[in-house]
């Protein structure tokens, strides 16, 4: 396997394992996880009227939600909300942070690439092709080129 290669195979995002360990490692220490999450994405499903400032903060511990289930994708779960039981939908991309209320260790997420880190995948193969082409010129020229004995010779 080449450098090519290894750059151009894409990895999944690791933000839902992350996820799913932290998620299990706040219960295991016995609080309450909660998840901050960008409500400003177009396919967020969440109370608007407890959105500030564009994000969310919700409490996924088991208790506060029914139905809670994570794939690669999205969260989604029910809870309810003053009384109203209502269908949260997280993609992952909007997931900014999950964080234990009572002392706030977790983790926050950098930025899910967009479709510039595929541009930026594709450049770097680009220039990574190119540089091998040119590495393995220079190994032909240099294979193809005969040394030269001198015309000069040593006379006694």
């Amino acid at each position: 396997m080449t450098n090519i290669d290894v750059i151009g195979s894409q990895f999944t995002s690791n933000k839902p394992y992350l996820l799913r360990a932290l998620y299990e490692w706040i219960l295991d220490n016995d609080a309450t996880p909660y998840l901050l999450v960008d409500a400003t994405q177009s396919d967020v499903q969440v109370p608007r009227q407890h959105v500030k400032d564009g994000q969310i903060v919700l409490n996924a511990a088991p208790g506060a939600v029914q139905g809670w289930f994570v794939d690669n994708a999205a969260i989604s779960f029910s809870a309810r909300f003053s009384g109203k039981a209502q269908t949260i939908y997280i993609p992952m991309k909007s997931l900014l942070a999950i964080y234990a209320q009572e002392n706030g260790l977790g983790m926050a997420f950098p930025e899910e690439p967009d479709d510039a880190f595929e541009e930026q995948q594709e450049l770097q193969k680009e220039i990574l092709e190119t540089t091998d082409d040119a590495r393995k010129s220079e190994e032909n020229i240099k294979a193809n080129t005969k040394k030269k004995s001198s015309h000069l010779k040593v006379i006694k």
